[in-house]
């Protein structure tokens, strides 16, 4: 019984590594001429300068000195305008927009706890709220 089992896992094994190399060849081989032809064909764009090109979108020099950008930064910095670099920045920023301080006191929140168990309003522990 063992042996039986052992045959057909090699079998299928087997097939599986022929047929493998089987659908690879399914499509017809293209010669090297109408590969090179086929490359000639298609249009050609500048390094850089295709769709996804890393640019900044504003052409051209600046119209600031070196030295100006400077003190422009600095400025910026001083003045809390300045937005933080790289992912962090956009977390900061989120985690800012988030937290606001609450209009109630933390007895306003006990009472208005405490009325809603009252009135069974409250979802119990474990369960998902039903969404009205």
């Amino acid at each position: 019984m063992k042996t039986k089992t052992v045959l057909t896992v090699v079998a299928s094994a087997a097939f599986a590594v022929f047929a493998q190399g089987a659908f690879a060849q399914a499509s017809a081989p293209v010669s090297r001429a109408d590969v090179k032809a086929e490359t000639k064909a298609a249009p050609k764009t500048p390094a850089g300068q295709g769709p996804g090109a890393m640019t900044s979108g504003k052409a051209g020099p600046s119209d600031l000195t070196r030295d100006e950008r400077k003190t422009q930064t600095k400025a910026d910095a001083k003045s809390g305008q300045l937005a933080p670099a790289g992912e962090a920045g956009a977390q900061k920023q989120e985690k800012a927009e988030k937290t606001t301080k609450s209009t109630m006191t933390k007895d306003e929140r006990k009472a208005q706890t405490k009325a809603d168990q009252k009135n069974k309003k409250m979802t119990p522990a474990g369960e998902a709220a039903t969404p009205k």
